[in-house]
């Protein structure tokens, strides 16, 4: 076999050239200076010491059912921690508890959210483990970057200025970009307040926030325990509640129903549209007409054309100044 001394027109001290970028032959100490990229388009490392790699083409989570850390909302670890929030009255978005752990402090932590509306759930070992890699002692807890409100105090506060109640109720909306997108919807076409249950509801987060473009920290934001009663009450406080749903008979565009005076407009989630129990309490129901092929709308541009309509009506209906 040929040995590579036996070549004497190579040189035995040979080195390999190497090339930038563009293409441009670059010294071996100059190599340092560019990323090299390996043969399936990723960056790699020059350094053994910095494990910061850039993703490959291929580049596959080591844990793919984790949810990306979401640095835009407070999280708390621990029991004395959520039960010392919960003393001082700060607002919770949602609490998780390690399953089967009962103690003095769980229980009074259980009685507090309860008493706040704050929901909590009791959940496995390695839903805490996804939630933070801290070490958390059974008990996460997401602080809310808004405050909540109450209802009642929203529509009283409302009738004693003489203003017309514009509400927006959301049954298991879900995703918190659409979410921020009805806020911001609802904002600019003059809701009130939107309420939500306090289960099955979009947390919101920083997503939530940037998406409603600011509004969420604007118009108020009710969370109530039971829809069902919540609809009762506006009912006996004298507020229409319009359910939009694609099951109805009357068009929107046929002005069949009067929203002048005061109003809820009920939307429901992404999936399957208003529970059945809350279509059966509505006042009215009301579908958006549509010419395309695709007889279904994003929430949030429901939401928007549904409030539209509201508005358009009482502008209308308002009398003109001279």
């Amino acid at each position: 076999m040929e040995k590579r001394t036996d070549r004497p027109d190579r040189p035995l001290n040979e080195r390999r050239q190497y090339y930038d970028n563009e293409n441009r032959p670059v010294s071996r100490d100059d190599r340092g200076a560019e990323p090299r990229r390996d043969d399936r388009g990723g960056n790699r490392s020059e350094g053994r010491g910095d494990d910061r790699r850039e993703p490959r083409g291929d580049y596959k989570p080591r844990y793919p059912h984790r949810p990306a850390a979401d640095r835009s909302i407070e999280m708390l670890f621990g029991l004395r921690p959520i039960l010392e929030a919960l003393t001082a009255g700060r607002t919770l978005e949602k609490i998780y508890l390690l399953r089967a752990t009962k103690n003095s402090m769980t229980q009074e932590i259980g009685e507090l959210a309860k008493a706040a509306n704050i929901p909590m759930s009791l959940v496995p070992i390695e839903k805490l483990n996804d939630l933070t890699r801290k070490n958390h002692q059974g008990a996460v807890a997401f602080v809310s970057p808004i405050d909540y409100q109450p209802l009642d105090s929203i529509l009283a506060g409302l009738y004693e200025e003489g203003k017309t109640p514009l509400l927006l109720l959301l049954d298991r909306i879900t995703d918190v970009r659409n979410f921020g997108s009805i806020a911001r919807n609802a904002e600019c076409l003059g809701v009130h307040a939107i309420v939500v249950p306090s289960r099955g509801a979009a947390q919101i987060n920083g997503d939530a926030l940037k998406t409603s473009a600011g509004a969420l920290n604007l118009i108020p934001v009710c969370r109530e325990p039971n829809l069902k009663d919540t609809i009762t009450f506006l009912q006996q406080s004298g507020v229409t509640v319009v359910a939009c749903t694609e099951k109805a008979d009357a068009s929107l565009e046929a002005g069949a129903v009067d929203m002048t005076g005061p109003v809820a407009i009920l939307m429901g989630s992404e999936e399957d549209g208003i529970s059945p129990e809350y279509l059966k309490l509505a006042d009215a129901k009301l579908r958006i007409p549509m010419a395309g092929q695709i007889q279904s709308l994003n929430v949030s541009v429901a939401s928007g054309i549904m409030l539209f309509e509201v508005l358009r009506q009482r502008l209308s209906a308002a009398p003109i100044k001279n």
